[in-house]
């Protein structure tokens, strides 16, 4: 993709990694009697940013207890970086076949990398806007729609529970919930909110066969709300827009511990790390 190619240069260009990778891991009462005793002391950075997010940064002594606990942690999670991380590693590629005496231990094999406990971590939601209808009008697009999800006018602007969805079309809210007995059992991955929505709506009823590459869909990061939806409608630069039910940590790690992936654009963090707080020379 465009954004791998464009962090790989730059860290070519710079011989730096200026963003984290983002990775999340199951706590421990010993990890988090750690982190708590790591940031009573003052902190090398503390500033807000611009969103109002404040950025806090403490140097830890690696203590023996330090490396022990976060040793024994079994698996770390990528949680938001997985452009970053495929970028560190083709540039670790350029690197390795620029330098004849390569020994594994120089800084371009390793990444920067931020790790939190799962029970500090906020998912929020990642919304759908999509720009037409492929060609139906609003009946017949909700006749289609009908034949996996209940369908009803509401007041709510945000679904309240997995399996539900909020969709504004033509200036009205409505309630979609997914008809789970109109399908066979579904397996991890499918019975994300994220994938009954591709598989059952985007795909077969507005034809948008794969969101990453599709123009016809954009994404929008649930820390800029609702309001930020009906915007996308009302001015018309969408026909209509998706409130998403946020995926859970337990989802990612269930879909991680299968092997497999995460459908695309199904987790949205907040508040993240700031790029460039952290630089890692390469």
């Amino acid at each position: 993709p465009d954004k791998v190619e464009d962090r790989t240069g730059h860290m070519l260009a710079l011989n730096a990694q200026t963003g984290l990778i983002f990775l999340a891991f199951r706590g421990s009462a010993e990890t988090k009697r750690l982190i708590f005793e790591a940031t009573q002391g003052n902190p090398i950075y503390n500033f807000h940013c611009s969103n109002s997010v404040k950025q806090m940064v403490w140097r830890v002594s690696l203590t023996e207890n330090f490396i022990r606990a976060f040793a024994e942690i079994p698996a770390l999670y990528i949680a938001d970086g997985h452009h970053r991380m495929e970028s560190a590693k083709l540039a670790r590629k350029t690197l390795r076949e620029q330098n004849p005496n390569h020994t594994g231990a120089e800084d371009y094999n390793f990444v920067v990398a931020g790790m939190f406990p799962s029970e500090d971590l906020q998912i929020l939601a990642y919304n759908r806007v999509v720009k037409d209808l492929n060609g139906l009008t609003t009946d017949e697009f909700f006749e289609r729609v009908r034949a996996h999800f209940f369908v009803a006018e509401t007041a709510e602007k945000t679904p309240r529970t997995r399996g539900e969805f909020c969709l504004y079309l033509d200036g009205k809210w409505y309630k979609l919930k997914f008809a789970i007995d109109s399908v066979q059992q579904l397996n991890v991955i499918e019975n994300l909110d994220v994938s009954i929505l591709q598989n059952y709506l985007l795909a077969p009823v507005l034809g948008i066969d794969d969101p990453r590459t599709n123009k016809r869909i954009g994404f929008v990061g649930g820390a800029r709300g609702v309001a930020e939806l009906e915007k996308f409608v009302d001015e018309g630069t969408a026909k209509l827009a998706f409130s998403m039910f946020p995926t859970t940590m337990e989802d990612l790690f269930a879909v991680s511990d299968m092997d497999e992936i995460m459908p695309p654009k199904s987790t949205w963090f907040e508040p993240k790390l700031k790029d460039g707080l952290l630089v890692h020379l390469i």
